[in-house]
């Protein structure tokens, strides 16, 4: 027997090995970050909460009445016989409030977990928007020549120019009078639209204008970056369309860093509209948002701190949780910090 046929028999008889890709390594190295995996954990609840919070799923029958387990009461139920109650206290008739009422009696649990709809909602949507339309513009724009690439990022820059904050007041004013002016056409079916979102359709659109120009940045520089790889010089020597390149090659390698700057922004787009819905340019009352629930009852503070440390402590936790898990997530996707 030669050596070369002893050589094949015994590569045959080993188990063959299956090598981990990066994205499961990225997940190992997430896993072993404990303050990430239960900031994770905090979000999945919570956006199973905000979802199944009026589902019939979660119903507690007592003496043949099905009653809301999370959200005991409708949100925008009023009635002045509970106004102003405490945490834990109960009503006249018996009505037990967990975490108290606010000035027209409505319930502040069931207000609080219907608000973490309006800015889970913020948060995905916005963040969707940003990495789809920034991370194409940042790609396209990396990727051509040096000519169209001067032309697209001068664009970015002309609308960095722009006051963020101001820009997005401003179109917020407008979308709220034409709301109440009413339109004709197109217009009015965005009226119609964003009045049955509750006033979400118009801050979605008012964010999303302009928070792609961030991620179309990084999009860029980690396309200038990877293009010049040997891969990507190997990848042409073969043959490879440019499009194969940028879909095959390119964009799985620039991905990562650009989800995980997406997960850091959230918290920036979900106190994004807790200020609008603080200042009165937000969601349309009585859709409850946590900026606008703390709103209403700020000027209370001294008397009925509850009612502003309900939301306050929601908008916290959640925005504290999206940041630990991108720190977490940023550290995995670095092989420089896995010490790789």
């Amino acid at each position: 027997m030669t050596v070369q046929t002893r050589t094949a028999r015994l590569l045959e008889a080993q188990p063959e090995r299956r090598g981990r890709s990066p994205l499961a390594d990225a997940f190992r190295q997430l896993l072993k970050n404990r303050l990430a995996v239960v900031s994770g954990i905090f979000i999945i609840v919570l956006l199973l909460v905000a979802l199944f919070a009026d589902t019939a799923i979660f119903t507690l029958f007592t003496g043949g009445e099905a009653r809301q387990l999370l959200a005991p009461y409708p949100y925008d139920e009023t009635n002045f016989k509970y106004h102003d109650l405490g945490i834990m206290e109960r009503a006249e008739d018996g009505r037990l409030f967990i975490l108290g009422t606010d000035a027209l009696g409505r319930d502040l649990l069931s207000r609080t977990l219907y608000g973490a709809r309006v800015s889970l909602a913020v948060a995905i949507v916005a963040s969707l928007v940003s990495l789809v339309v920034g991370l194409a513009y940042g790609l396209i724009s990396g990727y051509s020549s040096t000519r169209v690439d001067n032309l697209m990022m001068r664009f970015v820059d002309f609308l960095y120019g722009f006051p963020f904050i101001i820009f997005v007041i401003l179109m917020q004013v407008y979308f709220k009078a034409l709301s109440r002016r009413g339109g004709a056409g197109f217009a009015q079916f965005l009226v119609d639209l964003d009045k049955s979102m509750g006033g979400l359709l118009f801050i979605f659109i008012a964010i999303g204008l302009i928070n792609w120009i961030g991620m179309a940045r990084i999009a860029r520089g980690q396309t200038l970056s990877v293009k010049e790889k040997e891969f990507i010089e190997a990848a042409r020597a073969i043959g490879a369309s440019n499009r194969r390149i940028i879909f095959r090659h390119v964009l799985p390698n620039i991905l990562g860093p650009c989800i995980v700057a997406e997960t850091l922004a959230i918290p920036g787009y979900i106190f994004l509209e807790a200020f609008l819905s603080f200042i009165g340019l937000g969601v349309n009352p009585p859709t409850p948002s946590w900026g606008l629930m703390i709103s209403d009852s700020f000027r209370a503070l001294t008397v009925r701190p509850h009612q502003v440390f309900v939301p306050s402590l929601a908008l916290t936790l959640t925005t504290l949780a999206f940041n630990f898990l991108g720190d977490g997530l940023r550290d995995a996707f670095d092989p420089r910090l896995r010490g790789e």
